[in-house]
Protein backbone atom coordinates (compact mmCIF):
# COMPACT_ATOMS: atom_id res chain seq x y z
CA UNK A 1 0.00 0.00 0.00
CA UNK A 2 1.17 3.48 -1.06
CA UNK A 3 2.20 5.61 2.21
CA UNK A 4 0.97 10.00 0.59
CA UNK A 5 3.09 12.29 2.51
CA UNK A 6 2.43 15.91 2.70
CA UNK A 7 6.05 16.84 1.81
CA UNK A 8 8.51 18.88 -0.62
CA UNK A 9 7.71 17.92 -4.06
CA UNK A 10 5.04 15.86 -5.74
CA UNK A 11 6.29 12.03 -5.64
CA UNK A 12 5.12 9.31 -4.45
CA UNK A 13 6.40 6.20 -1.35
CA UNK A 14 7.32 3.14 -2.83
CA UNK A 15 4.61 0.46 -3.17
CA UNK A 16 6.76 -1.58 -0.14
CA UNK A 17 6.00 1.36 2.17
CA UNK A 18 5.19 0.46 5.94
CA UNK A 19 0.92 0.88 6.66
CA UNK A 20 0.13 4.34 7.68
CA UNK A 21 -0.30 4.84 11.26
CA UNK A 22 -3.28 7.41 10.71
CA UNK A 23 -6.49 6.11 11.90
CA UNK A 24 -8.33 9.54 11.72
CA UNK A 25 -8.00 12.32 10.05
CA UNK A 26 -9.38 16.41 10.64
CA UNK A 27 -9.57 19.00 8.10
CA UNK A 28 -9.88 22.62 9.02
CA UNK A 29 -10.16 25.68 6.89
CA UNK A 30 -10.15 29.10 7.38
CA UNK A 31 -11.75 31.13 4.79
CA UNK A 32 -10.19 34.16 3.12
CA UNK A 33 -6.82 33.91 5.51
CA UNK A 34 -4.53 35.55 3.53
CA UNK A 35 -0.48 33.30 3.14
CA UNK A 36 0.72 37.18 4.18
CA UNK A 37 0.01 37.46 7.11
CA UNK A 38 0.24 33.47 8.36
CA UNK A 39 3.82 33.61 7.03
CA UNK A 40 4.86 37.37 7.71
CA UNK A 41 2.04 38.16 10.87
CA UNK A 42 0.28 40.94 11.43
CA UNK A 43 0.84 44.19 8.17
CA UNK A 44 1.64 47.21 10.02
CA UNK A 45 0.66 49.57 7.58
CA UNK A 46 -3.01 48.17 7.29
CA UNK A 47 -3.72 48.52 11.42
CA UNK A 48 -5.64 51.44 11.09
CA UNK A 49 -8.03 50.09 9.22
CA UNK A 50 -10.70 48.99 11.42
CA UNK A 51 -13.33 51.22 13.50
CA UNK A 52 -13.42 49.13 16.84
CA UNK A 53 -9.91 48.87 17.73
CA UNK A 54 -7.29 51.28 18.26
CA UNK A 55 -4.18 50.79 16.10
CA UNK A 56 -1.76 50.90 19.80
CA UNK A 57 -3.88 48.28 21.19
CA UNK A 58 -3.03 45.83 18.05
CA UNK A 59 0.82 46.92 17.17
CA UNK A 60 1.46 46.14 20.89
CA UNK A 61 -0.52 42.95 20.61
CA UNK A 62 0.74 41.69 16.98
CA UNK A 63 3.92 43.33 16.24
CA UNK A 64 7.55 42.53 16.63
CA UNK A 65 10.06 43.92 14.93
CA UNK A 66 11.62 39.91 14.26
CA UNK A 67 9.48 38.55 11.74
CA UNK A 68 9.51 35.13 13.70
CA UNK A 69 8.65 36.76 16.55
CA UNK A 70 5.97 39.04 14.96
CA UNK A 71 4.44 35.83 13.21
CA UNK A 72 4.49 33.93 16.44
CA UNK A 73 2.59 36.21 18.16
CA UNK A 74 -0.25 35.94 15.71
CA UNK A 75 -0.27 32.48 15.46
CA UNK A 76 1.49 30.48 18.27
CA UNK A 77 0.32 27.21 17.05
CA UNK A 78 1.56 27.31 13.49
CA UNK A 79 4.85 28.53 14.61
CA UNK A 80 5.59 26.85 18.30
CA UNK A 81 3.81 23.10 16.91
CA UNK A 82 3.08 22.57 13.89
CA UNK A 83 6.38 24.62 12.50
CA UNK A 84 8.49 21.97 14.39
CA UNK A 85 6.27 18.98 14.84
CA UNK A 86 4.16 18.83 11.42
CA UNK A 87 4.85 20.84 7.80
CA UNK A 88 3.70 24.75 6.53
CA UNK A 89 3.77 25.42 2.60
CA UNK A 90 2.68 28.55 0.90
CA UNK A 91 5.47 31.22 1.90
CA UNK A 92 5.67 32.59 -1.63
CA UNK A 93 8.85 34.64 -0.49
CA UNK A 94 11.04 32.12 0.57
CA UNK A 95 10.18 29.96 -2.90
CA UNK A 96 6.84 27.54 -1.88
CA UNK A 97 3.89 27.88 -3.76
CA UNK A 98 0.51 26.69 -3.31
CA UNK A 99 -2.54 26.98 -6.12
CA UNK A 100 -6.00 26.80 -6.36
CA UNK A 101 -7.00 25.86 -10.03
CA UNK A 102 -10.47 26.85 -10.31
CA UNK A 103 -10.67 30.16 -12.20
CA UNK A 104 -13.18 31.77 -9.56
CA UNK A 105 -11.16 32.45 -6.68
CA UNK A 106 -14.12 32.51 -3.87
CA UNK A 107 -15.38 30.27 -1.56
CA UNK A 108 -17.97 27.66 -3.19
CA UNK A 109 -15.36 27.22 -6.24
CA UNK A 110 -12.38 26.49 -3.55
CA UNK A 111 -14.72 24.35 -1.10
CA UNK A 112 -15.73 22.24 -3.92
CA UNK A 113 -12.19 22.17 -5.41
CA UNK A 114 -10.79 20.99 -1.58
CA UNK A 115 -13.30 18.64 -1.04
CA UNK A 116 -13.46 16.64 -4.62
CA UNK A 117 -9.93 17.09 -5.59
CA UNK A 118 -10.95 19.13 -8.80
CA UNK A 119 -12.12 22.70 -9.98
CA UNK A 120 -15.70 22.55 -11.91
CA UNK A 121 -15.64 26.21 -13.68
CA UNK A 122 -18.79 25.37 -15.78
CA UNK A 123 -20.90 24.47 -13.07
CA UNK A 124 -19.44 25.43 -9.96
CA UNK A 125 -18.75 29.19 -10.33
CA UNK A 126 -21.15 30.80 -7.56
CA UNK A 127 -21.88 31.09 -4.04
CA UNK A 128 -25.55 30.16 -4.45
CA UNK A 129 -27.27 27.39 -2.16
CA UNK A 130 -27.42 24.59 -4.78
CA UNK A 131 -26.43 21.37 -4.44
CA UNK A 132 -22.76 20.12 -5.10
CA UNK A 133 -23.01 17.83 -8.08
CA UNK A 134 -19.36 16.39 -7.73
CA UNK A 135 -18.70 13.64 -5.37
CA UNK A 136 -16.41 14.54 -2.52
CA UNK A 137 -13.68 12.88 -0.76
CA UNK A 138 -15.55 12.84 2.66
CA UNK A 139 -18.67 10.75 1.40
CA UNK A 140 -16.18 8.68 -0.59
CA UNK A 141 -14.42 7.75 2.90
CA UNK A 142 -17.71 7.26 4.61
CA UNK A 143 -18.50 4.53 1.81
CA UNK A 144 -15.80 2.78 3.35
CA UNK A 145 -15.47 -0.25 6.02
CA UNK A 146 -15.61 1.48 9.76
CA UNK A 147 -16.33 4.92 8.65
CA UNK A 148 -20.23 4.58 8.51
CA UNK A 149 -21.31 7.82 9.91
CA UNK A 150 -17.95 8.60 11.20
CA UNK A 151 -17.86 10.91 9.18
CA UNK A 152 -19.06 14.83 10.18
CA UNK A 153 -18.73 18.55 9.23
CA UNK A 154 -19.17 21.47 11.76
CA UNK A 155 -19.07 25.11 9.31
CA UNK A 156 -19.49 28.05 10.12
CA UNK A 157 -21.15 29.24 6.29
CA UNK A 158 -24.86 27.79 5.87
CA UNK A 159 -23.89 27.27 2.45
CA UNK A 160 -22.17 24.13 3.49
CA UNK A 161 -24.85 21.22 3.23
CA UNK A 162 -25.20 22.15 -0.11
CA UNK A 163 -21.49 22.11 -1.00
CA UNK A 164 -21.21 18.63 0.98
CA UNK A 165 -24.49 18.41 -0.82
CA UNK A 166 -26.03 15.94 3.06
CA UNK A 167 -29.11 15.40 1.25
CA UNK A 168 -27.42 12.94 -1.05
CA UNK A 169 -24.89 11.36 1.25
CA UNK A 170 -26.55 12.42 4.41
CA UNK A 171 -23.19 13.15 6.20
CA UNK A 172 -23.89 15.05 9.16
CA UNK A 173 -23.26 18.79 8.50
CA UNK A 174 -23.97 21.11 11.29
CA UNK A 175 -23.67 24.68 9.47
CA UNK A 176 -25.30 28.24 9.94
CA UNK A 177 -27.13 29.23 13.31
CA UNK A 178 -27.34 25.40 13.91
CA UNK A 179 -27.45 24.56 17.55
CA UNK A 180 -26.91 20.93 19.19
CA UNK A 181 -29.84 19.30 18.83
CA UNK A 182 -31.24 17.38 21.59
CA UNK A 183 -28.57 18.62 23.96
CA UNK A 184 -27.30 16.17 26.68
CA UNK A 185 -24.66 17.36 28.92
CA UNK A 186 -24.41 21.38 30.41
CA UNK A 187 -21.76 22.15 27.44
CA UNK A 188 -24.58 21.78 24.86
CA UNK A 189 -26.89 23.27 26.93
CA UNK A 190 -24.73 26.18 28.02
CA UNK A 191 -23.57 26.58 24.07
CA UNK A 192 -27.12 26.34 22.83
CA UNK A 193 -28.15 29.47 25.29
CA UNK A 194 -25.22 31.78 24.44
CA UNK A 195 -25.58 31.59 20.75
CA UNK A 196 -29.12 32.19 20.92
CA UNK A 197 -28.19 35.44 23.11
CA UNK A 198 -24.56 36.67 22.14
CA UNK A 199 -25.43 39.71 19.22
CA UNK A 200 -23.89 38.00 16.00
CA UNK A 201 -22.56 40.88 13.38
CA UNK A 202 -22.10 37.64 10.42
CA UNK A 203 -26.06 37.25 10.10
CA UNK A 204 -26.72 33.38 8.85
CA UNK A 205 -22.75 32.71 9.47
CA UNK A 206 -22.06 31.30 12.94
CA UNK A 207 -19.83 32.72 15.22
CA UNK A 208 -16.80 30.37 14.89
CA UNK A 209 -16.56 29.44 18.25
CA UNK A 210 -19.89 27.72 18.57
CA UNK A 211 -18.57 26.29 15.62
CA UNK A 212 -15.65 24.89 17.28
CA UNK A 213 -17.06 23.88 20.75
CA UNK A 214 -19.89 22.04 18.87
CA UNK A 215 -17.36 20.14 17.02
CA UNK A 216 -14.89 19.43 19.92
CA UNK A 217 -18.18 18.53 22.15
CA UNK A 218 -19.68 16.61 19.27
CA UNK A 219 -15.57 15.00 19.25
CA UNK A 220 -15.57 13.94 23.04
CA UNK A 221 -19.03 12.61 22.48
CA UNK A 222 -19.10 10.36 19.79
CA UNK A 223 -15.35 9.92 18.44
CA UNK A 224 -15.80 10.59 14.60
CA UNK A 225 -12.64 9.23 12.38
CA UNK A 226 -13.10 11.93 9.61
CA UNK A 227 -14.30 15.56 10.58
CA UNK A 228 -13.88 18.86 9.04
CA UNK A 229 -14.03 22.05 10.88
CA UNK A 230 -14.83 25.19 8.64
CA UNK A 231 -14.49 28.81 10.48
CA UNK A 232 -15.30 31.76 8.28
CA UNK A 233 -15.22 35.07 9.95
CA UNK A 234 -11.30 35.51 8.93
CA UNK A 235 -12.85 35.98 5.58
CA UNK A 236 -15.84 38.45 6.77
CA UNK A 237 -13.94 40.71 8.47
CA UNK A 238 -11.78 41.22 5.72
CA UNK A 239 -14.68 41.87 3.57
CA UNK A 240 -16.08 45.12 5.82
CA UNK A 241 -12.17 46.44 6.32
CA UNK A 242 -11.88 45.66 9.63
CA UNK A 243 -8.25 44.40 9.68
CA UNK A 244 -8.07 44.08 13.55
CA UNK A 245 -10.91 42.03 13.70
CA UNK A 246 -9.68 39.68 10.76
CA UNK A 247 -6.41 39.13 12.95
CA UNK A 248 -7.85 39.05 16.58
CA UNK A 249 -10.26 36.19 14.71
CA UNK A 250 -7.44 34.67 12.44
CA UNK A 251 -5.33 34.21 16.14
CA UNK A 252 -8.39 32.80 18.36
CA UNK A 253 -8.55 30.46 15.10
CA UNK A 254 -4.92 29.51 15.87
CA UNK A 255 -6.11 28.88 19.75
CA UNK A 256 -9.17 26.66 18.56
CA UNK A 257 -6.43 24.96 16.44
CA UNK A 258 -3.91 24.37 19.51
CA UNK A 259 -6.81 23.16 21.86
CA UNK A 260 -7.64 20.71 19.44
CA UNK A 261 -4.59 19.00 18.81
CA UNK A 262 -4.21 18.90 22.80
CA UNK A 263 -7.47 17.07 22.95
CA UNK A 264 -6.14 14.67 20.09
CA UNK A 265 -2.88 13.79 21.52
CA UNK A 266 -4.89 13.49 24.92
CA UNK A 267 -7.41 11.50 24.41
CA UNK A 268 -6.97 7.31 23.54
CA UNK A 269 -9.05 7.25 20.13
CA UNK A 270 -6.95 9.71 18.59
CA UNK A 271 -3.25 9.71 20.14
CA UNK A 272 -0.92 8.96 18.13
CA UNK A 273 -3.41 7.57 15.25
CA UNK A 274 -4.82 11.13 13.78
CA UNK A 275 -3.52 13.57 11.45
CA UNK A 276 -4.55 17.11 10.42
CA UNK A 277 -4.54 19.37 7.14
CA UNK A 278 -5.41 22.91 7.62
CA UNK A 279 -5.95 25.27 4.30
CA UNK A 280 -7.82 28.05 2.98
CA UNK A 281 -10.45 28.38 0.10
CA UNK A 282 -9.20 31.35 -1.55
CA UNK A 283 -6.69 34.07 -1.36
CA UNK A 284 -6.96 37.79 -1.16
CA UNK A 285 -5.45 40.85 -3.19
CA UNK A 286 -1.71 42.11 -1.58
CA UNK A 287 -2.62 45.51 -1.20
CA UNK A 288 -3.75 48.14 0.86
CA UNK A 289 -7.29 48.43 -0.57
CA UNK A 290 -7.26 44.68 -2.46
CA UNK A 291 -6.49 42.81 0.82
CA UNK A 292 -10.29 43.08 1.69
CA UNK A 293 -11.33 41.67 -1.70
CA UNK A 294 -11.20 38.50 -3.93
CA UNK A 295 -12.33 36.50 -6.58
CA UNK A 296 -11.19 36.49 -10.34
CA UNK A 297 -9.90 40.04 -10.79
CA UNK A 298 -7.99 40.34 -7.88
CA UNK A 299 -4.56 39.71 -8.44
CA UNK A 300 -3.25 36.89 -5.84
CA UNK A 301 -6.58 35.61 -4.66
CA UNK A 302 -5.57 31.72 -6.40
CA UNK A 303 -2.07 32.09 -4.19
CA UNK A 304 -3.01 29.78 -0.80
CA UNK A 305 -1.05 27.80 1.72
CA UNK A 306 -1.49 24.51 3.69
CA UNK A 307 -0.10 23.36 6.81
CA UNK A 308 -0.48 19.09 7.90
CA UNK A 309 0.74 17.44 11.32
CA UNK A 310 0.06 14.10 12.21
CA UNK A 311 1.80 10.56 12.41
CA UNK A 312 2.84 10.22 8.77
CA UNK A 313 3.95 13.36 7.86
CA UNK A 314 7.35 13.96 8.19
CA UNK A 315 8.54 17.13 10.81
CA UNK A 316 10.14 19.02 7.92
CA UNK A 317 8.57 22.68 9.13
CA UNK A 318 8.52 25.43 7.09
CA UNK A 319 8.99 23.98 3.43
CA UNK A 320 10.71 26.45 1.16
CA UNK A 321 10.24 25.24 -2.41
CA UNK A 322 7.70 23.62 -5.21
CA UNK A 323 4.50 24.02 -6.08
CA UNK A 324 1.37 22.14 -4.71
CA UNK A 325 -2.07 22.85 -5.44
CA UNK A 326 -5.96 23.10 -3.43
CA UNK A 327 -7.10 20.06 -5.36
CA UNK A 328 -4.36 17.76 -3.97
CA UNK A 329 -5.81 18.33 -0.72
CA UNK A 330 -8.87 15.24 -1.03
CA UNK A 331 -6.38 13.00 -2.29
CA UNK A 332 -3.81 13.34 0.88
CA UNK A 333 -6.69 13.02 3.20
CA UNK A 334 -7.79 9.37 1.45
CA UNK A 335 -4.40 8.57 1.55
CA UNK A 336 -3.52 8.77 5.35
CA UNK A 337 -6.35 6.79 5.58
CA UNK A 338 -5.04 4.16 3.06
CA UNK A 339 -7.36 4.90 -0.25
CA UNK A 340 -7.27 6.32 -3.24
CA UNK A 341 -9.47 8.60 -4.25
CA UNK A 342 -9.42 10.63 -7.87
CA UNK A 343 -12.85 12.61 -8.73
CA UNK A 344 -11.45 12.30 -12.62
CA UNK A 345 -8.23 10.97 -13.98
CA UNK A 346 -5.05 12.13 -13.70
CA UNK A 347 -6.84 15.14 -11.18
CA UNK A 348 -6.87 15.01 -7.24
CA UNK A 349 -3.28 13.21 -6.63
CA UNK A 350 -2.00 13.48 -3.38
CA UNK A 351 0.43 15.77 -2.35
CA UNK A 352 3.40 14.01 -1.57
CA UNK A 353 6.24 11.98 0.40
CA UNK A 354 9.27 13.73 2.15
CA UNK A 355 11.49 10.98 0.70
CA UNK A 356 12.52 13.01 -2.02
CA UNK A 357 12.19 16.63 -0.73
Amino acid sequence: MRLLLMACCLSVVPAFAQKNKTQNVILVTLDGMRWQEIFNGADSSFMNQQQHLKDGMLREKYWRDDLQARRAALFPFLWKTMATQGQLYGNRQAGSFVNVTNNQWFSYPGYNEILTGKADDARVNSNDKFYNPNQNVLEFIQSKPGFSKKVVAFTSWDVFPYIINDKRNHILVSAGQVSAPNPTNETENMLNKLMRSVPNPLGEVRLDAFTFYYGLEFMKKNKPRVIYFSFDETDDFAHAGEYGAYLNSAHATDGFLSELWAYVQNDPDYKGTTSMVITVDHGRGPGKDDWKHHGGKIAGADQIWMAVIGPDSPSVGEVKSGQIYQKQVAQTLASLLGFTFKSDPGQGDAVASATNK
